[in-house]
């Protein structure tokens, strides 16, 4: 579900009307809706209520500060996966109590970092990370929070770039291993072995991968507490899968809790979750304005002002996105096929593929849907671009929560050496 729709021939987010913001902000920019941003956190609390649930946004979905302060009013913890993440969650109102740090590449100073907030998990992801950790919490005179993140080896999610957990993956510990490493982290004095991670991809529309894992790893806990590990925590991860065209119809929150209450069953545990796409990707559009068109032998290229830096996930991923005009088209049975392309000097600068549209000219608005997740959090300033405005909206107002910066702000970390200048 998400909050845009056309009211009085206008495509409008929540109350405010996506081409006003436009008119004020300028395009290409992004605008997420307050109200979907609620309903998904809502909606995944209320699938768990009866179950001790620690529900850890993933921040590398979208960490726009609003946003996670947004959903922090919410209750939601975060996952992150850097100290740049650890801090935005921090400075959004998010509780290092509430805060598990994931990601294959910790380093000594985000180690110390989390030890100094208190976080509440570090999932480690390898013996040479374990072995570091517990340097850097012995250090300290503290004991580091861990569960070791597993690889069940079975494959799942919308693509082999976001499937995260099977056999040849950078992702966990093999499974054959992770017995030996959990007795390992029983003998480090660096180390409290609190529970067990493991996570499988992302984009997941079908729960059988999930459950096959996910039992697997109820298993690899009820062993490790017979051995005498307390792990009283399994982190599921992520990976939820959302809507992205008409026709797809992902797990639903509460079919989803129903199978991880099925499979942990009697085990005394607290169940992490790590939500990100399925609570931001609906909640946000990238809007962008049609430059020209460009009549080629074989198609028609809609010409935009957004570039793949903006969006990347269709040049990554092949990702579908579904495109609306700011204006509702008029009644017609004609619609038009168009390439949707950026001005980006790479022939990956592509949006769309014919594409089947309402007649579109230049200076007409399109709003590329379900971009609140790896939108802005993905962009760079290729081609010496600018990043571009994120736009919050509740209800009948909007505030712009981050700007566009100007040429003398994306260059001031540059400098010239002293033979140059």
């Amino acid at each position: 579900m998400h909050h845009f729709d056309y009211k009085a021939g206008r495509l409008h987010c929540e109350d405010v009307d996506l081409g006003k913001i436009a008119d004020a902000v300028g395009t290409p920019l992004y605008v997420y809706s307050t109200a979907t941003l609620r309903r998904h956190a809502s909606v995944i609390a209320a699938a768990f209520a009866d179950i001790d649930c620690l529900i850890a946004y993933s921040v590398k979905a979208n960490g726009n500060l609003a946003v996670l302060a947004t959903l922090a009013a919410e209750g939601c913890g975060a996952d992150v996966v850097s100290g740049g993440e650890m801090l935005r969650a921090l400075k959004a109102g998010i509780p290092a109590r509430r805060i598990v740090f994931s990601g294959v590449g910790k380093t000594r100073e985000e180690m110390t970092l989390g030890l100094e907030q208190g976080i509440h998990q570090f999932n480690v992801e390898s013996g040479a990370e374990l072995e570091t950790l517990s340097e850097v919490a012995s250090s300290m005179g503290v004991k580091a929070p861990i569960a070791i993140r597993v690889n069940p080896d079975v494959a799942a999610g919308g693509h082999p770039n976001i499937s995260t957990g099977k056999q040849g993956d950078k992702f966990g510990v093999p499974w054959a291993e992770a017995e030996p490493l959990y007795a390992r982290a029983g003998e480090l004095t660096g180390i409290e072995v609190c529970g067990v991670d493991v996570h499988i991809g992302s984009q997941i529309g079908d729960l059988e991968p999930m459950r096959r894992a996910f039992a697997k790893t109820v298993e690899l806990t009820r062993r490790l507490r017979a051995s005498g590990h307390n792990v009283s925590r399994i982190d599921f991860g992520g990976g939820l899968g959302i809507p992205y065209e008409a026709s797809d119809a992902p797990a639903s929150p509460a079919d989803y809790a129903a199978m991880v209450r099925d499979v942990i069953g009697d085990l005394p545990v607290q169940v992490i979750l790590e939500p990100g796409r399925v609570i931001a990707g609906n909640a946000g559009v990238m809007m962008t304005e049609v430059l020209y068109q460009k009549p080629a032998p074989d198609r028609t290229f809609l010409i935009v002002d957004a570039g793949m830096n903006d969006l990347m996930r269709p040049a990554l991923y092949a990702a579908h996105h579904d495109v609306l005009p700011l204006n509702a088209p008029e009644k017609t049975d004609r619609n038009d096929t168009y390439d949707i392309v950026g001005p980006i000097c790479e022939s990956t600068d592509k949006f769309a593929t014919r594409r089947d549209l309402p007649p579109v000219k230049s200076g007409d608005r399109l709003a590329f849907l379900s971009a609140g997740a790896y939108g802005a959090v993905l962009s760079s300033q290729y081609n010496a671009r600018p990043l571009i405005p994120e736009v919050l909206v509740d209800g009948e107002n909007y505030a712009i929560v981050r700007r566009r910066p100007s040429f003398d702000e994306m260059t001031q970390l540059e400098a010239m050496p002293d033979w140059l200048s």
